[in-house]
């Protein structure tokens, strides 16, 4: 239990900085939230990151935020470049988990009305759950993935160009080095692109419900309500889990003097410019590299399985974006510019408008920030902001947030009664498993309602549309 918490406003609180913490932390969430934060090691973690070294301003739990390793999910931190380091506990194990969204043509009448093999074409064209892929890779095309990500796809026939100018990074980030990888890592992977795999994956048939800001909704092609949409929520599948693994326990061995001075060995970090930062950050590179391939091809899949229930159907990449990811960025920090290592987990960056690494058409108004919701709940799509920029170094939640184990939901859920009540609200669902179905229970998260207010009203990244699921498939 946290207990020196400060009242900043309604939804934003800070525990003062004391102790080994070089900073203040920063939780954004009403007070419900924060309770519920208090009922595990949310608040402790977030606590625990402050104690970093080269870090700036202060560490940052969002409303989204829960338990993790090392970080919460929904922490984020800002390390000094040359002070600080990379702690894979701040990326996560799924490095480049991740949402793309596509906008179409379709509306919900006519996609509701052939729901049911419309689903079919996608299960049978986007593996899911624990099964290999469709598309078979060698080894050597594996490395080229892992270098190029997204651009290799296009390279080879899947998506185009258009969608990688509406990627993060353009869907490959340069610092990436396959040879970091581990064999074990590529050997997980290799039979995986273009998957989804199980957890709280999924591919989402959606409408638009409402409408919040329809200037900034017509600029990210938004024309009306009941307009289709598709949401791909995947990542780096087993080969980011077994990175992270490897450079953990690496780490682990080299810096055990770093151990005693940490408090929490989970939060284990390589220091900026030792040869195993520069090692960790390029395999990390390559992992998210592998998961903008993935979502690349998948959005690629997706089109081919819509065009065969839907001959005229037109879908673009409206954005995708990362959510467990360390980038080297720049940012306005006590009055000048420093470069540091911006480590997100569990949440999505959000830029403001101007921002050069946003793409031209949306420049003006911000970053697209795409905020999934739980099976059978609302999804968001978000704005970044200016003042986001200063306050979260353009940072955003990444999804709900659970607020319960896996083990308990599968207790708590009966797979064929949630399946039922999802049905009764015109919400169909395909899963490779009853399991996934009984975990993901909308029950198991936080209200997605309530996580896109607040990030509203702290102006983190505001309103533009909420979206409605119509078909769910799930791993």
């Amino acid at each position: 239990m946290i207990s020196n918490l400060t009242r900043i406003s309604d939804i934003e609180w800070e525990i003062p900085q004391s102790g080994d913490m070089r900073v203040p932390t920063r939780i954004f969430a009403t007070k419900q939230m924060l309770q519920q934060m208090q009922q595990d090691r949310t608040l402790h973690q977030g606590r625990n990151i402050a104690s970093l070294p080269g870090i700036y301003k202060h560490a940052l739990v969002l409303p989204d935020g829960h338990e993790g390793y090392g970080f919460p999910i929904g922490g984020v931190a800002a390390l000094d470049i040359n002070d600080g380091g990379i702690s894979p506990g701040g990326i996560g194990y799924d490095i480049n988990c991740g949402v793309r969204v596509l906008r179409t043509n379709l509306n919900r009448d006519e996609v509701s009305q052939h729901i049911t093999p419309l689903l079919e074409a996608l299960f049978s064209h986007v593996p899911a759950g624990l099964g290999s892929s469709n598309i078979h890779i060698s080894k050597q095309q594996l490395d080229e993935v892992l270098n190029h990500g997204a651009t290799w796809a296009v390279e080879n026939g899947y998506g185009s160009e258009s969608d990688l100018s509406c990627c993060e990074e353009q869907g490959e980030m340069k610092s990436a080095d396959a040879t970091q990888v581990s064999d074990k890592a590529k050997q997980r992977g290799r039979k995986q692109l273009a998957t989804l795999g199980a957890g709280n994956h999924f591919l989402e048939m959606q409408y638009v419900e409402k409408i919040f800001d329809e200037e900034t909704a017509k600029r990210y092609g938004f024309t009306h309500e009941n307009q289709v949409t598709v949401m791909i929520h995947c990542g780096s599948r087993g080969l980011g889990h077994q990175v992270c693994s490897d450079y953990l326990r690496t780490m682990e061995q080299a810096f055990p003097d770093i151990i005693k001075t940490i408090p929490d060995k989970e939060l284990i970090y390589a220091p900026a410019h030792h040869r195993l930062c520069n090692k960790y950050f390029q395999a990390m590179s390559a992992a998210a590299n592998f998961a903008w391939c993935n979502r690349h091809i998948i959005g690629h899949q997706v089109r081919k399985a819509v065009a065969s229930v839907f001959p005229s159907a037109e879908l673009s990449t409206l954005y995708d974006i990362a959510h467990n990811i360390a980038k080297q960025e720049t940012h306005a920090i006590d009055g000048s510019h420093k470069e540091v290592f911006l480590h997100r987990k569990g949440a999505t960056r959000a830029f403001g408008p101007d921002h050069p690494a946003i793409p031209l058409p949306y420049r003006s108004c911000g970053q697209p920030v795409i905020l999934p919701g739980s099976m059978g709940t609302a999804s968001y799509i978000l704005k970044g902001t200016t003042k986001g920029m200063h306050t979260t170094f353009g940072s955003a939640p990444h999804g709900a947030g659970r607020v319960m184990s896996r083990h308990a939901a599968k207790k708590q859920f009966q797979a064929e009664r949630v399946q039922r009540k999802l049905e009764e609200d015109n919400i169909y669902v395909k899963s490779a498993s009853w399991r996934g179905i009984a975990e993901e229970a909308p029950g198991v998260y936080k209200d997605i309602d309530e996580v896109a207010e607040v990030s509203h009203q702290a102006g983190i990244g505001t309103k533009v549309i909420r979206l409605r699921p119509i078909g769910v498939i799930k791993g």
